[in-house]
Order: structure tokens, then C-alpha cells, then sequence
């Protein structure tokens, strides 16, 4: 089972480790296309301030983002999993998993990025800020960009087994499955049964708790059909639309009654 995560806007700090090597990250075919992002994103937050922070979308009260993202080939870099923190990440609370549940979600788990395309959970990095929304001036914008070496490296990643999709829709520009990947893939949409309306905060937190209920039980769903079976079995209400036709994804609803 692969299962792929959207990143968080909020990071730990870098801490003290040593500092990143992109040759030492997974998917080493996605390298190139990181140093060049990596490369573009040092330069343009080492430069011009005003300029930076327009390109990245930061208010002013995240202008001190720029000067971190100036120190990235520097600064001390610490696992992806401790780096990434938000709604979804608590919930999954990675920190207090058992060791054999651990060894599960450092082979399962993929984490999308604007800066790295996508890390496993065990991957040094340091804290950065650059969504996939960003727009750089010399290699454009990112959803775009990620989509060819996505492309070449991905399908691999996915071996021949589920892949649970629970990026939102600005990481899932990136790389969508296609052919009989597709085909055992499941997108989830996480809804408030009362209104039928997704709500950020909750969306995020029953994907990580999804996530989590996964790796404890050690479930390992062969196919979308499975999956079902197992969330059910786990206590989520689930609708399911079965694929329309040939290369199209599963598409999963998850309901649930309280925002919490």
C-alpha cells in the first residue's frame, strides 16, 4: 500500500542535524528536479526580500520564512515526519506509533511537496516553506513542473499494490495515476454527514486518523474494494463510487457526524 499525504504549511524547526543531501532522499529519480528547485528557491530567498515573499505568498508576519528558506543547504535537517506538523499530522502522531506500525508508515507513507516533489517520512530534510501553488521565476509553477519527473518515478513507487490518495487538489496536480495504476487507486473526500460539505480541520484530522488506524492494525489492503472493507471494519462510515470506466480512481467518501 502506498499511501500519499499533502504536506503541512507549518513545520518544526530544522534543529541541529546535519545538513540536508539530496542524494540520500527516496525516489533518487526526482533528484535533478529537486536541486534545480532547491537551487532556484536559495537563490530567489537569498536575493530580494520584497521580491521573495510576493513570489511565495507570505504575509508579513511570515517574512522570516525567506531567511530560512535562504539557509536550506545549511541548515540541519531532521526526518520529513518530524518536520511536517498541522491538523492531519497530529492526528496521525507519527511520535507515538509502536515500532512495527512505525516500520509500516516509513514503507507506506509519501508526502507531497512544492520543494522536494515527495519525501518518505524517514527522509532528512530541513524546514522550508514553498507550497505547490508557488509560481518561480525561472522554473514556473511547480504543479506543472513536478508532473514529467512525477510521471517517469511514480507508477514505480506504487509497485502493484493500493494507493490511497489523500492529498488535497493542489499536491494531486502534481501526479495522477493513470492506466491500471489508476485503476487500484482510491481518492478520499472526508464530509460532515449532516451538511455533505467538506471542513478543512476535520477533513485533515479523519485523514490522519485514517492514516493511523491503518498502520495500528496493520492493515494491508490489496485494492480499493478492500479498503472499503477494512475502514468499515475499523468503524468509518464509507460510500464508494466504483471507477466509470478503464484508468479511472476509486472515489471514497468518508462521513462523519461531529467536527472535532
Amino acid at each position: 500500500m502506498l499511501v500519499l499525504l499533502p504536506p503541512s504549511e507549518g513545520k518544526a524547526s530544522s534543529g541541529r542535524g546535519a545538513p540536508l543531501k539530496t542524494e540520500s532522499l527516496s525516489l533518487p529519480g526526482l533528484t535533478p528536479a529537486r536541486e534545480a528547485v532547491l537551487g532556484e528557491l536559495v537563490e530567489l530567498c537569498a536575493g530580494d526580500e520584497e521580491k521573495a515573499r510576493e513570489v511565495l505568498g507570505l504575509s508579513e508576519g511570515l517574512r522570516g520564512e525567506v531567511a530560512k528558506n535562504a539557509e536550506l543547504l545549511t541548515a540541519g535537517a531532521r526526518p520529513a515526519g518530524e518536520i511536517y506538523t498541522g491538523v492531519l499530522y497530529d492526528a496521525l502522531d507519527l511520535a507515538s506509533l509502536d515500532t512495527a506500525a512505525k516500520k509500516r508508515a516509513t514503507r507506506s507513507l509519501l508526502v507531497f511537496s512544492g520543494l522536494w516533489g515527495a519525501v518518505r517520512i524517514n527522509d532528512r530534510i530541513p524546514s522550508y516553506r514553498c507550497s505547490m501553488g508557488v509560481k518561480l521565476p525561472g522554473i514556473g509553477a511547480l504543479g506543472a513542473y513536478w508532473r514529467t519527473p512525477m510521471a517517469d518515478v511514480l507508477p514505480e513507487a506504487a509497485g502493484d499494490g493500493l494507493v490511497l490518495d489523500l492529498r488535497s487538489s493542489a499536491y494531486a496536480a502534481a501526479w495522477k495515476p493513470k492506466g491500471e495504476v489508476a485503476g487500484r487507486t482510491a481518492s478520499v473526500r472526508v464530509l460532515h454527514a449532516p451538511t455533505r460539505k467538506v471542513v478543512s480541520h476535520f477533513n485533515k484530522a479523519t485523514k490522519g486518523r485514517i492514516v493511523r488506524s491503518l498502520l495500528t492494525a496493520g492493515a494491508a489492503p490489496k485494492g480499493p474494494a478492500e479498503l472499503v472493507e477494512t475502514l468499515r471494519e475499523l468503524g468509518y462510515v464509507v460510500e464508494v463510487e466504483p471507477p466509470t470506466g478503464a484508468g479511472k480512481a476509486w472515489m471514497l467518501d468518508v462521513l462523519v457526524d461531529e467536527i472535532h
